[in-house]
C-alpha cells in the first residue's frame, strides 16, 4: 500500500513539464502516481506491462518512463533494454517491491546496472515520486 500524503505535499508543481510513461501491474500504482504527476503539470500515459511501454515509445517521443521492475506482460528490464536501443534520450526510473523470487533491493541493483537512471523502492509516497522526477526531468 503506498502511504497516504498531507495537505503540504500537494503545494509543488514541475518547472519543465514532461511526457511520462507509467507503467506497472497494479493499477492502483500507476492510477495514483498518474495523478501525482498530473498535479504537478506533467503529462502522464499509463501502461500495464513493459510490452504496452515500448509500443509507446515507437509513436512518440516519451522525456521518463516510470516501470515496475517485475511485471507479467514484458518486464521493467525489457523496457530499459529497449528504451536504451530506441530512444538513448529518454529516462529510467525503475521502481519496485520485489517480488517472488527477487527482493526490492536485488530487483533496483539489477535495473541500475541495466541502465535505469535512478530507482525507487516501494512504497513511496507523492514527495518521493515527484522529488525524483524532478531530479531526472532537469539532468
Amino acid at each position: 500500500m503506498i502511504p497516504v500524503t498531507t495537505p503540504q505535499d500537494l503545494s509543488f508543481r514541475t518547472a519543465k513539464p514532461l511526457t511520462i510513461v507509467v507503467a506497472d501491474d497494479v493499477e492502483e500504482i500507476t492510477f495514483l502516481a498518474k495523478q501525482w504527476l498530473e498535479d504537478a503539470g506533467h503529462t502522464v500515459i499509463c501502461a500495464a506491462g513493459g510490452d504496452e511501454v515500448v509500443r509507446l515509445m515507437r509513436d512518440r517521443k516519451i522525456d521518463l518512463v516510470i516501470t515496475d521492475v517485475l511485471m507479467p506482460d514484458g518486464d521493467g528490464l525489457d523496457v530499459l533494454l529497449a528504451a536504451k536501443r530506441m530512444s538513448p534520450e529518454t529516462k529510467i526510473l525503475a521502481i519496485s517491491g520485489g517480488g517472488k523470487y527477487m527482493t526490492a533491493g536485488e530487483c533496483l541493483r539489477i535495473a541500475k546496472g541495466i541502465g535505469a537512471n535512478q530507482v525507487l523502492l516501494k512504497p513511496f509516497n507523492r514527495v518521493q515520486l515527484v522529488a525524483e522526477v524532478e531530479r531526472l526531468g532537469t539532468a
